[in-house]
């Protein structure tokens, strides 16, 4: 089934992309800077920050971890933070002086920051105020040698900056108490850094851009090694699909999803700045009545997100009344999107909500459906250029259309490997260079890829295989159902059982009401014999529900 797909490829999408365009993401980052110099590069509470404010901003920060940290080209550097302006700053400003950036989720826990700050062996890291006292308890068994501490209003200028500051820590108390001795302020390094000259470094393809961790939810985390040329490859091939529904330099993106995320990283902060949009940052979009208020002030063409995050948006009552007349593309990854908020989202909006997918070892696209696809059509779309696909069963041999197995992918997007775990990469790429992404998917005549679920969350009941995406987007579909993540559990008789876990729209929804819904809907061993409610699901920062959370956590 080799390049199958390639005959179904939407108008104007080329077969392969030229990843030569770029020297580095830095290289990019310059050409739009200039290119674009008077747009409104990013947003954030209000204040924008042009592309020419950017050029300069990060070339002082750069020059601030050369000449007065005196860190060497190739050296780590953490980031620790939500989407907030300094993020774009430090992220470029870290590149463009030829370092590596290791982005750090604000949430994790001491025992996850110092597993990531150990193993990536990052020397500096910049981190918000409001998690400082996170680091402050892994500090000393860590190698970093500075410490970068931002507040969150600190480029938001004067008077506004000041008080976001003093709202955050003495109003909201959101800055729980911290000390790190030796560390300095965002802002002074700016200063030090404006007083030096910044000297470019020569960036190839091969330098390693990010370590991106991942398999954290799996076992121990593992940093992707993720080169220029990889992010490069990935936003030409992003850029490549829909570019000819954009225009250059006339974009607004939503970006809600935080930019250390890989999925946000490249599709919202790199293709776009590519093409000179602006970025409107949302710094908390679970205060989804304030993100509603927020897409209430701007005329957004864009929007990304994951399907959590879709449905509380449209379970808000002011959601509706938003104008969505400038709205071109709203893309949904990270998870599946489910049919049932795909329907309402086009009902809502008058726009498609267009599913796509990939993995941080893949930079992260790997597939997009059209983007004028006229109804959901429960695919994960089309291979994007360059990349190939082959599903595969256990033993490697390639499967025929129709067959589920795992999605195997191939393309210039591909990680270089795990850092400093040539095992792992080992096990991940096949002999003939195919990464195996542990999902299990099929392919149809059309090169259409239909994700069944993660090969590990998979189902065995009575010997069948029961998917929790196909149970989900059924109980999604039920009208009282908010949201709901299906899981295995231990059963004397079959093996496993299948058990739902419910967010409730309708609070007069029985376990009965549900179980019947099902039947109706699902084969007999597919139906869950266990329903639990909930107030909530535990989910990632991005909004990703934790089946293992669910399958490891003790009941409600």
């Amino acid at each position: 089934m080799d390049k199958i797909w390639l005959k179904s490829y939407p108008p104007d999408v080329p077969a392969d992309i030229d990843v030569a365009q770029f020297r580095s993401i830095g290289d990019m980052f310059l050409q739009s800077c200039r290119q674009f110099a008077g747009r409104t590069a990013y947003i954030n509470m209000g204040k924008g920050l042009s592309f020419a404010d950017l050029e300069r901003l990060t070339a002082d920060f750069a020059a601030y971890l050369q000449c007065e940290l005196k860190l060497p080209p190739g050296s780590r550097v953490a980031l620790m933070m939500p989407n907030v302006l300094q993020y774009p700053i430090a992220m470029y400003g870290a590149l463009r002086g030829g370092y590596t950036v290791v982005n750090c989720n604000p949430l994790y826990t001491p025992r996850e920051l110092e597993h990531q700050l150990k193993d990536s062996g990052a020397e500096a890291i910049v981190i918000l105020d409001n998690f400082a006292h996170t680091l402050e308890q892994v500090r000393g068994a860590v190698p970093l040698k500075h410490v970068v501490v931002t507040r969150m209003g600190d480029m938001l200028g004067g008077l506004k900056g000041g008080l976001v500051n003093f709202v955050v820590k003495h109003v909201k108390k959101m800055v729980p108490a911290w000390s790190l001795p030796g560390h300095v302020r965002f802002g002074e390094i700016m200063e030090i850094g404006a007083g030096h000259a910044f000297t470019p470094v020569e960036v190839g393809h091969d330098d390693i851009a990010y370590l991106q961790y991942t398999g954290g939810t799996t076992g121990v985390a593992k940093g992707a090694m993720l080169t220029h040329r990889n992010i490069i490859a990935n936003l030409q091939q992003a850029h490549a699909w829909i570019g000819p529904f954009l225009s250059e330099g006339g974009e607004v993106i939503i970006t809600a999803l935080p930019l250390y995320h890989i999925f946000s990283l490249t599709a919202n902060c790199l293709t776009f700045f590519k093409i000179g949009a602006t970025n409107v940052l949302i710094t908390n979009p679970r205060d989804i009545p304030g993100f509603v208020k927020e897409l209430g002030k701007t005329r957004f063409t864009v929007i990304t997100g994951v399907n959590t995050l879709f449905n509380a948006l449209l379970n808000h009552p002011d959601f509706k009344s938003l104008d969505f007349s400038s709205l071109r593309i709203a893309l949904g990854g990270g998870m599946a999107v489910q049919q049932a908020v795909a329907n309402r989202w086009r009902e809502v909006t008058g726009k498609p909500l267009i599913e796509a997918y990939g993995l941080t070892e893949t930079s992260p696209a790997v597939c997009i459906n059209p983007l004028d696809l006229a109804e959901f059509n429960h695919a994960i779309g089309l291979p994007i250029s360059s990349t190939e696909i082959s599903i595969r069963d256990d033993e490697g041999k390639e499967l025929a259309i129709g067959k589920a197995g795992e999605l195997c992918v191939k393309g210039p997007q591909v990680m270089k490997g795990y850092w400093n775990r040539p095992d792992e990469t080992a096990r991940t790429m096949t002999a003939d260079g195919f990464l195996r992404t542990g999902d299990i998917a099929t392919v149809d005549a059309e090169g259409f890829v239909r994700i069944v679920d993660r090969k590990k969350d998979m189902i065995l009941v009575s010997g069948f295989n029961v998917y929790p995406n196909e149970v989900e987007d059924v109980v999604a579909s039920h009208p009282g159902v908010a949201e709901v993540a299906a899981i295995g559990v231990p059963d004397a008789h079959s093996g496993e059982a299948v058990k739902i876990f419910v967010v409730r729209k309708d609070p007069a929804l029985t376990r009965e009401a549900l179980v019947a819904y099902c039947r109706e809907h699902l084969s007999g061993y597919k139906v869950p014999h266990l329903v639990e409610f909930r107030d909530e699901l535990p989910k990632t920062n991005v909004g990703k529900i934790l089946r293992r959370a669910l399958r490891d956590g003790p009941a409600a």
